[in-house]
């Protein structure tokens, strides 16, 4: 769930992001059955994901867990087990009903994992890639050094970029 929150955060930022697009994410992410996604659903799901992007903005534990409290003081329903009329395993939800509108389920689902995590690793669930060419966000994973690019494309892009920089800083050896 908590990969799926970040992939549709990226898919969702761009200035007008296709229901289509959209559709793809999600059954990547395992949805099935009619989606059934209007333009207005998408208008709707990408203020849920301009307020999930602060999560994986925090700078910190804390900010994270601030920002998850704030969005589930604000944005969601009681915690409540479902098996959608017995179609599915029994889980949790925290959106309001099982038929709400798909901003509220984008929302209150990404909460609920992001949550998890924070509650788990006791670390922000993830961060937004430090390439300012980039706004993409993702997952942490594991222990080990720091995470600062969402993928080695961007990290060695960066990387690249620096050593250029370097190169055309330092003075010519042949002069």
């Amino acid at each position: 769930m908590a990969r799926r929150t970040a992939a549709l955060v990226n898919a969702l930022d761009p200035d007008a992001p296709d229901p289509a697009a959209v559709a793809r994410v999600l059954r990547a992410h395992g949805e099935d059955g009619p989606l059934g996604l209007t333009q207005r659903d998408v208008d709707r799901m990408r203020v849920a994901a301009a307020r999930l992007r602060e999560v994986f903005a925090a700078a910190d534990t804390d900010a994270a867990a601030t920002a998850l409290n704030r969005l589930l003081r604000a944005h969601t329903g009681r915690l409540r087990l479902t098996s959608h009329g017995g179609g599915t395993p029994w889980h949790p939800h925290l959106d309001r009903a099982d038929d709400g509108p798909w901003d509220e389920w984008f929302l209150a689902s990404s909460c609920m994992a992001l949550t998890v995590l924070v509650w788990d690793r006791r670390r922000p669930p993830g961060a937004v890639c430090a390439s300012p060419a980039c706004r993409n966000v993702f997952i942490t994973q594991g222990s080990g050094p720091e995470r600062r690019y969402c993928s080695r494309r961007c990290a060695t892009r960066e990387r690249v970029a620096a050593h250029r920089a370097r190169a055309a800083a330092a003075p010519d050896a042949t002069a």
